[in-house]
């Protein structure tokens, strides 16, 4: 008989907290809800008894919930301070209230996690490190290639130096992105649409809805609606018709 695995809940960690405001909230004292009312919701679904659950910041309460509050409760003011407010271990109350409970928890402000930034810090290093890693590796036609997705046109103009340089830049900046861009397979078939067009190998329409020879004005393809032009013509380099025109126009850019 197979046993059924048991589910155990994070451990709650006794100690002080500070939660901070999100960026753009930063006055020198602000008020956030502490207690439940009609006009200002302060509520919490609690899956396990299908129920709405109304919350409320009592210094004399040992719960936030108002159904597990006996007696007379003293009401609590939530304030920040220049942004910052900080809790000590002994108001547990508090400290779940903001951090398990309170529904403008990640919206109007967070707990501040040392260990959690530093985790995320670290991603991000690696992640620019394996974007640096992948430009600095990179060759130029690939490189041209992710750089025009950023660039656009101007690309062309640019020198192998210069493309080197820019596209070490973009993966600085924004590593995420680079990878992601870097990885797409139709990323060099883009580019090439894009020189193909520039060089009048082949030419787009006014209305960007059709591509054409340029030698003899025989269409090639129609962009279907709402579709970037470019990225639906790499996309039909890779349909049977598609790919013998990609050929030709590979030897005519050689």
């Amino acid at each position: 008989m197979s046993k059924t695995k048991q589910i155990i809940a994070p451990k709650w960690e006794i100690k002080d907290r500070t939660y901070l405001l999100k960026a753009g909230l930063s006055p020198l004292t602000y008020t956030l809800g502490s207690r439940h009312s009609s006009r200002y919701p302060l509520l919490w679904f609690d899956e396990g008894k299908g129920a709405q659950r109304e919350l409320r910041y009592a210094t004399n309460m040992n719960s936030p919930f108002m159904d597990e509050q006996k007696g007379e409760a003293t009401l609590g003011h939530i304030i920040f301070e220049d942004g910052v407010l900080s809790v000590s271990k002994e108001k547990q109350q508090l400290q779940k209230l903001l951090s398990l409970y309170h529904p403008r928890l990640g919206d109007t402000y967070y707990e501040f996690r040392p260990q959690q930034i530093a985790n995320d810090e670290i991603e991000e290093i690696n992640y620019e490190i394996d974007a640096l890693l992948a430009a600095q590796g990179m060759d130029i036609e690939h490189a041209e290639a992710v750089l025009r997705v950023e660039k656009g046109s101007a690309v062309s103009k640019m020198t192998s130096r210069e493309i080197k340089r820019d596209i070490l830049l973009m993966a600085k900046r924004n590593p995420a992105a680079f990878l992601s861009i870097a990885s797409d397979e139709n990323v060099g078939l883009r580019n090439t649409a894009i020189v193909s067009v520039e060089k009048g190998i082949i030419k787009i329409s006014q209305d960007q809805r059709t591509f054409m020879w340029g030698s003899n004005d025989r269409k090639l393809m129609t962009v279907p609606f709402d579709e970037n032009p470019y990225s639906a013509l790499a996309a039909w380099f890779k349909t049977d018709e598609g790919v013998e025109v990609f050929k030709t126009i590979e030897k005519k850019l050689q």
